[in-house]
C-alpha cells in the first residue's frame, strides 16, 4: 500500500495546486490513500473552511489533519465534530472540538488511521504528546494496522522523541508545521517510516507562504503589517510511505517536490 502524505496546505495557491496535481500523482505513482496537512488552507492563511474542506475531499484527499491554526475559522467546529475524516490534535484537552483520529480506507477496504499531536517546544501549552499516542493507539487497537503520526511541531527533537516513543506501533511519523521539507528521511527498524518535515504545498517564492515585502518589512522596522499570503512559484511537498497492509510495517518512504513545470511533465506522461 502507498500512503501519500502532503505538508502544510497554504492559503487558495496551496488549494488550488493539490485540485490539480493530486489526481495526476495519484495515477502516476500509484497512490491508494491520501493524507494532507491543511490546518493552513484558508485563504488568510490561518485555518480552513468548510467550503475549503469539501474543495480537498474532492480534489482527491481522504483524511485531513490540523494542527495550532484549528480553531482559526469557528465556521470548521461542526465539520470537526461531525466528519470521522478530519482531526484535531490528539493531545489538546478532551473538551475541544473535533476527534483524536481520523480513519478511512483504501479502495480494497485496507483501513487506515491518522493521528495528529502537537509539540511543546516553542508552541502553545498543550498536554502530553506522549501520553495522548498512547491512548490513541489504545483506542485504534483491532481498528487499523496502518496508523500514521503528523506530529505537527518546531523543534526537530520533539519529533525524532515522538518517533522513538511510537516505532513499531505506528507505520509513519511524518512532521509539519515548519514549513521547510527536511532531508531525513529513513525507515526505523521494525518498520516506521520517519521525516522531521514534510515540507509546504503552497507559494515557495514567499517566507513560509507569506508575502516576503510584508514579512522583511515587519522584521526590519519592526513595524507590525498583514501577512498575506503570496502566489508565486506554487509547489507540492510531500511524502509517500509504502506499508505492508498486513502488518502495518513501513518498507520504504521518499519525497516529492511538484512545481508547475513537473506537473506539466507528469501531465504529459514524461515522468
Amino acid at each position: 500500500m502507498r500512503v501519500l502524505f502532503i505538508g502544510d496546505i497554504v492559503g487558495q495557491p496551496g488549494v488550488a495546486m493539490v485540485r490539480r496535481a493530486l489526481p495526476l500523482v495519484v495515477a502516476a505513482e500509484k497512490i491508494d490513500l491520501v493524507i494532507a496537512n491543511a490546518e493552513n488552507a484558508a485563504s488568510t492563511g490561518a485555518g480552513m473552511t468548510p467550503g475549503i474542506y469539501r474543495q480537498l475531499r474532492e480534489g482527491g484527499v481522504d483524511l485531513v489533519t490540523m494542527g495550532d491554526h484549528i480553531y482559526k475559522k469557528a465556521e470548521l467546529i461542526p465539520v470537526l465534530n461531525e466528519d470521522g475524516r478530519i482531526c484535531k490534535p490528539a493531545n489538546f484537552p478532551a473538551d475541544a472540538p473535533g476527534r483524536d483520529y481520523a480513519l478511512g480506507a483504501t479502495k480494497d477496504g485496507t483501513p487506515v488511521a491518522v493521528m495528529c499531536l502537537l509539540g511543546r517546544t516553542f508552541m502553545r501549552p498543550v498536554d502530553c504528546p506522549f501520553r495522548a499516542a498512547d491512548r490513541v493507539l489504545r483506542n485504534l487497537e483491532g481498528k487499523a494496522k496502518c496508523v500514521v503520526v503528523d506530529m505537527h511541531a518546531e523543534a526537530t527533537a520533539d519529533k525524532y522523541l515522538m518517533l522513538h516513543h511510537v516505532k513499531g506501533r505506528v507505520s509513519a511519523v511524518i512532521g509539519s508545521h515548519t514549513h521547510v521539507p527536511t532531508a531525513d528521511e529513513a525507515v526505523f527498524p521494525p518498520g516506521t517510516a520517519f521525516i522531521s518535515d514534510v515540507g509546504m504545498t503552497g507559494p515557495y517564492d514567499s517566507i513560509l507562504g507569506r508575502r516576503v515585502e510584508r514579512v522583511l518589512s515587519t522584521a526590519v522596522t519592526f513595524v507590525p503589517s498583514h501577512f498575506e499570503v503570496a502566489s508565486g512559484d506554487p509547489r507540492l511537498a510531500g511524502a509517500i510511505v509504502e506499508i505492508d497492509l498486513h502488518t502495518g510495517k513501513a518498507s520504504s518512504i521518499h519525497r516529492i517536490m511538484l512545481d508547475e513545470a513537473a506537473i506539466a511533465r507528469i501531465a504529459a506522461g514524461k515522468d
